[in-house]
């Protein structure tokens, strides 16, 4: 079993930048996929980062490419995700989510999740 705990949410006004990290225990996480999700109020739940077990791949939601990036330490057990030029859309709680086989934007490809971090950007 894996537990992934999220942090680094909070308030932030638009423009400005958030970092958020997803700390991993039971096992490593070294040879998983890792991604990133959220979920506004009243919305599903969508992709928006994943990285491949070595980091050599990363794939990213069109809303967020050019201002998020994705990244892992597997000595650590943790992934982070860089959140910069925040738009008010971002608004959300973002879940982190592992899967120990495969590759892809899609929700129901992880087996792992967090509890989820809630991120606002204010105007």
């Amino acid at each position: 079993q894996v537990q992934l705990v999220e942090s680094g949410g909070g308030l932030v006004q638009a423009g400005g930048s958030l970092r958020l990290s997803c700390a991993a225990s039971g096992r490593t996480i070294s040879s998983f996929t890792m991604g990133w999700f959220r979920q506004a109020p009243g919305k599903d739940r969508d992709f928006v980062a994943a990285i491949s077990w070595t980091g050599g791949n990363t794939y990213y939601a069109d809303s967020v490419k050019a201002r998020f990036t994705i990244s892992r330490d597997n000595a650590k057990n943790t992934v982070t995700l860089q959140m910069n030029s925040l738009k008010v859309e971002d608004t959300a709680v973002y879940y982190c989510a592992a899967v120990n086989t495969g590759f892809g934007p899609y929700s129901d490809l992880f087996d792992y999740w967090g509890q989820g971090t809630q991120v606002t950007v204010s105007s």
